[in-house]
């Protein structure tokens, strides 16, 4: 799946590692990334934990997709930063799934993103 992802690979997000519910993601802050206020801006933030949480919950195998998603921003990024996203299964019920994931530079928490997932009918490309 992260192969084709044109998104991901155009912000320049690397998927460090995914399997059995859990996933990491990276991405450098870019100076074109920064808002008006000289923070990164909410989309890219939620762009980096969302392709963690996309290739968590797609670690099972079947064709999974977001139904809902919640992202709360705690702290600012800047250009220059490295934002590291780290998605880890909470629970699956049925077609249905929670996932947790932690956005953050170094030690510090950028974010705090939840998400549930529905894995649908269709069979990978």
């Amino acid at each position: 799946m992260i192969e084709d992802d044109a998104a991901s690979r155009a912000m320049g997000i690397e998927v460090c590692d995914a399997a059995d519910g859990h996933a990491t993601a990276r991405m450098l802050v870019r100076p074109d990334m920064v808002n008006g206020h000289g923070t990164v801006h909410g989309a890219f933030v939620f762009a980096v934990a969302d392709t963690a949480f996309a290739c968590a919950c797609n670690s099972h195998g079947p064709v999974t997709v977001a139904a809902a998603v919640d992202i709360t921003f705690v702290a600012p990024a800047r250009a220059g930063d490295l934002l590291e996203a780290r998605a880890e299964e909470r629970t699956r019920f049925g077609r249905s799934g929670i996932y947790d994931v932690t956005v953050r530079r170094g030690h510090d928490v950028i974010a705090e993103f939840r998400g549930t997932s529905r894995t649908i009918e269709r069979r990978p490309t």
